[in-house]
Parts: C-alpha cells; structure tokens; sequence
C-alpha cells in the first residue's frame, strides 16, 4: 500500500459534484456506528428494567419465555432505528440530516484550507484533475436545480474535503455559525484506505487555522459514545472532554453545549472542546 503524502492533499469546500461521493464516504464510515449505540442503549440499566418488566407482562399473555424476551427487544430496536437521528452516527449533529446543496460552494474558484504539510516539505500541492461524470440516471434528481438562498445555505453549515488529485479521501462538516466566536465540528470521515495516516488530524488542524483567522475562540466536537477511537483522537488533538475542566462552573456559554440525547435521555456523544 502507497503511503498518502498530505503535502499533495488539497482541501476544499464542497460542490455539488462531489455530493455523491461524499454521501458514500460517510456511509462507509458511519457502518456499524449505529448499530453500537443501539447497544449501548439497550444495555443501560434502566433500559434493561423497563424491558424486563414488559417481558413479564407478556410472558402472562403469550405463555412463551422466548417471545416474552424477544418481542420488546425487536419492538424498541425498530423505535430506536427510526427515532435516532442518523447524524450522531459519525460527530453528533442537532440536525437530523444535512442539507448538502445548501453546504455547497458556489464560487467560480475554489475556496482552500491552508495545508501546513506543503510549508513543511516545500511543495506545491497537485492540481486537482477533473472527474468525468460517468453517466446520469434519468430518476435522479437535478440538484442544481434547487433554489439555495443565502439564509438557507447559512444554515445548512459548510463541508469541507480532502481532495488528491480528483479523487476525495475525507471530509469534515461544520455546523451553522449560531454563537460568536463558537464553532461546532459534527462530522469527520476518512476513507477506510487512509486512516492512520494523519489526514483526520490535518483536516481538523486546517480548519481550526481557518476559523482563528475568522475570530473563532473555541471549537466543539460530538463523538459517538462508545466510541474510544474518536475520543482518543481528539484527545491527542489537545481536546479535552466537557466535564473534565476546572474552571468550567464559571464559563456560561460551556452550559450552552450538550451532548446529543436518545432514548430515556442516554447520552448518544461525548463533547470534547478546544479553545483556539
């Protein structure tokens, strides 16, 4: 396997072509996220009372052991599948979905990240090759059709990419700017062929240059609850966990911030913070 050289990896705001691409990068790397915090749901303790109580209740109506254990576990599995918004599957997102014809950048040249990994090793990152359109399905619909209002494409935040050479590696997904000075981190993927390899680091250090030089002064990121991968990522990072901090009783814009909640109230995400 060839190693990714990041001094070649130009990031850059999304378009509209690259929606497609990016909806399979998050699939790919939402797979199997869900799925733990459904687990992670059903094994909390008041979770496992309330289940057990209903198995007693149709155990006197269906006089089966196992339809009384199993029947309340498939019913709240369905109920959690459709219920749980499916954004907390990769950073947590108080949106339910992203509109991402909203998030695309519209401008006639495209709009980059510094990438401090070019100052580093004295190279010029490629230009990136433009992709062919293999073909169009007739059923799908014409996203450049849609009116984007300015009020609409605040909204829906920006997505930025990594993109090497007309193909794109990773993602990372700011939310809408609705305090001064905060910004939100709600989604970040890497391909499953570039992980490890630094491009989640360099995609988050890149953006928090940018939003500095914007007057940003701290930067919120969900992570998925079980997920020890993420929190230690963003822990070498120099992210710390909401609710670790000393001095974080005085700081009332911190109360602000609050991680995604599910079923019975269960956290689905852990806040981490960092101050620029």
């Amino acid at each position: 396997m060839v190693r990714l050289e990041l001094d070649q990896v130009v990031i850059r705001r999304m378009k509209e072509d690259d929606i497609e691409m990016v909806k399979a990068l998050i699939k790919e790397g939402c797979e199997g996220t869900e799925n733990r915090l459904i687990l992670h749901i059903l094994t909390r303790p008041l979770c496992l009372f309330i289940l057990a109580v209903f198995s007693s209740i149709l155990r006197c109506l269906v006089h089966s052991f196992i339809l009384a254990l199993a029947i309340p576990v498939f019913l709240l599995i369905v109920f959690l599948k459709i219920t749980m918004p499916r954004s907390t599957g990769v950073l947590g997102s108080s949106r339910p979905y992203w509109d991402y014809v909203g998030s695309s950048y519209r401008g006639t040249q495209d709009e980059t990240l510094y990438n401090p990994y070019s100052r580093i090793s004295g190279k010029t990152p490629l230009t990136k090759k433009p992709r062919r359109r293999i073909g169009s399905n007739d059923g799908d619909k014409d996203v450049s059709q849609e009116k984007v209002t300015p009020e609409r494409e605040q909204a829906a935040g920006q997505v930025w990419v990594a993109d090497c050479e007309g193909e794109i590696l990773g993602c990372i997904f700011r939310e809408s700017e609705t305090r001064a000075g905060i910004r939100r981190i709600c989604r970040l993927v890497t391909g499953c062929w570039y992980r490890r390899e630094g491009l989640g680091r360099q995609l988050v250090q890149s953006l928090e240059q940018r939003e500095r030089e914007t007057g940003a002064r701290r930067v919120y990121a969900h992570v998925p609850y079980p997920s020890k991968v993420g929190e230690a990522f963003f822990r070498k990072l120099g992210y710390q966990q909401l609710g670790e901090g000393a001095d974080e009783d005085n700081d009332e814009e911190m109360k602000l911030e609050t991680p995604e909640r599910g079923f019975l109230g269960h956290p689905l995400t852990k806040v981490f913070y960092r101050d620029l």
